[in-house]
């Protein structure tokens, strides 16, 4: 993420969490990025500037949300120390948590990116974000079970000091709507004609406007939804590749697979077996 996370790989896991301190500028011609994921960043110490969707600070006590889909560039980092989140919209639906995604639809749809989080709050808020740290290095039985928990509880924090402020424009109101519905029903066997009837516009104008905000067409985020959810299956179970496939939204194994190798270059087998091995694969 430009100048945010940092990694290649890292970004096929199914969740990232890091503290990132220090002065960094991004370069001056680095256009701005757009993921597939959602990040979370809360800053406990020094200042961050950052273009989305307008010009942004973070001081001390601030949260900036980057929706899925929303370019976004940092522009200057003073000295800072900030905690970093990122996760997949559709590995949230699958836990049962999507209504933790409201504060981002929020910001997709014109409400304040920065958040202030209440200075009571603050201390308990970067607590969470240095358990998480601990239990993604764990690795050991019970991890995902807690990784859940805490990404919960960091959400539930920011949700609850976020406040919408709705001021997007007509355009903008479509493409949030449309990748919200997505991120909820991409494990549905749903298509582009689906999107549009959910936002009442024909689908030729929604892939329009949705390559034009995230320079990816509607079928490239129901694919990234659900191959986050498959990365995430693949890791932290032994359900067989087809299984798998059918839980994501795919009748079709074989399609799955090519859809999975077109993406990272292997099968989702070869996938597994470079990215968990057996013995820390569980059920």
């Amino acid at each position: 993420m430009d100048g945010l996370l940092h990694g290649s790989r890292a970004f096929d896991r199914p969740l990232i969490v890091a503290r990132q301190a220090g002065e960094h500028a991004a370069p001056r011609h680095r256009g701005p990025g757009v993921h597939d994921h959602l990040v979370l960043s809360f800053c406990v110490g020094g200042s961050v500037d950052v273009e989305q969707k307008g010009a942004w600070s973070m001081a001390e006590g601030d949260a900036l949300l980057i929706p899925a889909g929303t370019p976004h560039r940092l522009v200057s980092s003073g000295a800072s120390d900030r905690w970093m989140l990122g996760a997949w919209p559709s590995q949230l639906v699958a836990d049962g948590a999507s209504e933790l995604l409201a504060p981002f639809d929020r910001v997709r749809a014109g409400a304040a990116a920065v958040v202030g989080i209440p200075e009571h709050r603050r201390a308990f808020l970067a607590s969470l974000f240095g358990e998480l740290e601990g239990e993604v290095a764990r690795g050991d039985t019970g991890t995902s079970a807690a990784q859940r928990s805490l990404v919960t509880l960091i959400l539930t924090e920011v949700a609850r000091a976020s406040v919408a402020r709705p001021r997007g424009a007509v355009e903008g109101s479509v493409v949030a709507e449309a990748l919200g519905f997505i991120e909820r029903h991409c494990f549905e066997p749903i298509s582009l004609r689906d999107v549009a009837e959910a936002v009442h516009r024909s689908p030729a104008h929604v892939t329009t406007l949705v390559r034009r905000a995230t320079g990816k067409p509607v079928q490239a985020w129901i694919i990234a939804g659900r191959l986050a959810e498959a990365r995430r299956r693949l890791r932290q179970t032994d359900e067989h590749v087809d299984v798998i496939a059918e839980r994501v939204g795919y009748a079709d194994a074989t399609h799955f697979i090519r859809l999975f190798r077109r993406a990272h270059g292997i099968t989702p087998a070869a996938w597994r077996a470079r990215e968990t091995p057996a013995g820390d694969r569980r059920p």
